[in-house]
């Protein structure tokens, strides 16, 4: 995943993360009893009945009885049996983008949001793509994309269409023309797919050795190994969503397993920079650079972790004000990038929780508070000296 290139996501989410009135809890109780009363809707042509009182089959992980909710998983397996696809590629899909409907960004959650792209739905359809694709799966007269059965079945339907099952990887490519994104479906698809026993599983994680430590790396279910063999920083993993310095470097940002594979990549990415001082010498190319200023910090994480190529990098020199447009708007479910056109220019980034700052004066409070250049830093308060264009990365 590392110094991988990639071009940026259109299909999937765009606007942040702010809670909304209606929320994914409200959707999930919605989409149940429409999927309870299925037959009686004429879904059951689609093979969609009641929800079972277990929803598991052969090849479900303990990971995805866990993750998914048994409505999702039930429509994940009835759409891939009727199209003859593989469900845990569909689930990988609902994953990624709105995490099985619990993500509380409106496109995800709120019947007719959509976001900057213009997709909506559980499964982030484009109103163009859902006009060819879309299914009634809960035969109401009408596929709405903002429907579980009816996003999951089409997202099945157009999979199939794309070249699935004899290629995934080409189908889910069509899906969204990124190769991070086929990457990241692949991986979720594995891990649900891998049957383990909900037992041994609780138990090698309640003995897992302590936080950081290289032998407890190959037992934290979601850790990209790979990135070891990718960076010249020391690359440790913890369990859990949220990055934390290790205790004995400040430098050094334990990697969270529990978040998606580019998220990772960015972390070892900010890694990479923190022996670096404050100058313009990473532009135009980040890459390799002696110093590093605010925006080149930003270009170098996004273009390490796959999310921006390094020609378009090289090509458009991005510098701070730049970011106040670029991306999504609103904070990101891991990712947030803050960009400021005055009182003078800065951006600056959060990932999985830390903050990667070239500013410190009065904004950090952690090891690195009277360093300059490319850091993490601690405060968790934004700095108020600013006017902040608040983005993430799309999908992240």
């Amino acid at each position: 995943m590392i110094a991988g290139s990639a071009p940026t996501r259109a299909h999937g989410r765009g606007p942040g993360l702010g809670l909304i009135a209606f929320g994914a809890a409200g959707l999930m109780f919605v989409a149940f009893v429409a999927v309870a009363g299925l037959t009686v809707l004429g879904g059951a042509s689609f093979g969609v009945g009641t929800l079972p009182s277990q929803a598991q089959g052969d090849g479900v992980s303990a990971l995805a009885e866990s993750d998914i909710p048994p409505l999702y998983l039930h429509l994940y397996e009835q759409a891939a049996q009727h199209y003859g696809l593989d469900w845990a590629i569909l689930a990988g899909i609902g994953k990624v983008e709105c995490d099985h409907g619990r993500d509380p960004a409106p496109s995800c959650t709120q019947e007719g949001a959509v976001n900057s792209a213009g997709a909506g739905g559980p499964m982030q359809f484009l109103a163009s793509t859902w006009a060819r694709y879309g299914v009634d799966a809960d035969g109401t007269g009408t596929p709405n994309r903002w429907d579980p059965a009816d996003a999951i079945y089409g997202a099945a339907n157009y999979l199939r269409a794309s070249g699935a099952p004899s290629d995934y990887e080409a189908a889910i490519f069509a899906y969204n023309h990124a190769t991070w994104y086929v990457a990241e479906v692949q991986e979720w698809a594995r891990r649900y797919g891998e049957a383990s026993d909900s037992s041994e599983l609780t138990s090698t994680q309640s003995a897992l050795p302590s936080a950081g430590s290289e032998e407890g790396a190959e037992a934290l279910e979601g850790a990209d190994l790979r990135l070891r063999g990718e960076s010249t920083t020391p690359v440790r993993f913890i369990a859990g969503e949220r990055a934390e310095l290790d205790p004995g470097d400040g430098h050094l940002a334990l990697v969270p397993a529990a978040v998606p594979a580019v998220v990772q990549a960015m972390v070892v990415a900010g890694n990479e920079l923190q022996d670096l001082p404050y100058g313009p010498g990473g532009h135009p190319d980040p890459l390799g650079a002696f110093e590093e200023d605010c925006s080149s910090t930003v270009n170098y994480v996004l273009y390490r972790s796959g999310v921006r190529p390094l020609e378009e990098i090289v090509r458009e020199n991005p510098l701070a004000q730049n970011y106040v447009s670029w991306g999504a708007p609103g904070p990101g479910r891991w990712v947030t990038i803050y960009a400021s056109a005055s009182p003078e220019p800065h951006v600056f980034m959060t990932i999985a929780g830390l903050r990667l700052d070239t500013s410190h004066n009065g904004t950090d409070v952690g090891p690195n508070r009277f360093e300059n250049g490319p850091r993490w830093r601690l405060l968790d308060e934004i700095p108020a000296w600013a006017h902040w264009s608040v983005r993430h990365p799309p999908g992240l």
